[in-house]
């Protein structure tokens, strides 16, 4: 009589190629990952200094801090929140916003911590290095 199916060593064998492959892949993957969430980051940071750029067209003035931009507006011109969503980084922290600010010439400093929380070398900021 003949069973139809896989054996134990052929299933430990297709179970190693596969753990094999995974070991090759992920360390390569996963910092593409960080990379991919950096990228988001900066674009974050773009989208929120043009919402801090219209609120200050309309208010004269920058926020104090950036919840103020999810409100309605108390503009004469603009009745809408300057930002639908909360700013939240890829790694779901508050971006960090500073007015006045020291780094640039916008007047204010909005940066990430980036994937370690640290405040070190791969902070994600809206000013040059």
């Amino acid at each position: 009589m003949r069973r139809d199916g896989f054996t134990l060593i052929e299933l430990m064998v297709v179970v190693i190629i596969i753990a094999a492959l995974a070991t090759m892949v992920l360390p390569r993957v996963l910092p593409a990952s960080d990379d991919a969430k950096s990228k988001i980051a900066l674009g974050d940071i773009a989208n929120i200094t043009v919402a801090l750029k219209m609120y200050r067209l309309h208010n004269d003035t920058y926020p104090k801090d950036l919840d103020v931009l999810m409100q309605p507006s108390t503009s004469k011109t603009w009745k809408e929140p300057y930002l639908e969503n909360k700013p939240n980084d890829p790694w779901k922290r508050k971006y960090q916003y500073k007015y006045p600010g020291s780094h640039n010439t916008f007047g204010f400093d909005l940066w990430s911590t980036g994937p370690d929380e640290q405040g070190a070398d791969d902070d994600i900021t809206n000013w040059g290095e």
